[in-house]
């Protein structure tokens, strides 16, 4: 059974973030939300303070940015214990 969820990745365009942005597409399942937000767009400025995100890529579930994603990169394991691809 899956949950919904949105999901939030944060890039800057870089082979890391589109390796990220893979990753999080491959867990998700039907009824999980994917956007890709490009933080260089300058748009996305207030987003990107209001989660606290220091680097990219990052991702965010439900409007909470992922334990992997404090300080450091994307974590597989931390991504589904927030529920990504359950």
């Amino acid at each position: 059974m899956s949950s919904a969820r949105y999901i939030d990745v944060y890039t800057a365009g870089c082979p890391l973030c589109e390796d990220a942005v893979a990753t999080v597409r491959r867990l998700a399942v039907p009824g999980q939300t994917v956007t890709v937000h490009d933080l260089r767009d300058a748009e996305q400025a207030d987003r990107i303070a209001s989660l606290g995100i220091r680097s990219v890529p990052a991702v965010a579930v439900d409007g909470r940015l992922a334990g992997c994603c404090v300080d450091r990169g994307v974590d597989e394991r931390a991504l589904r214990a927030a529920g990504v691809g359950a």
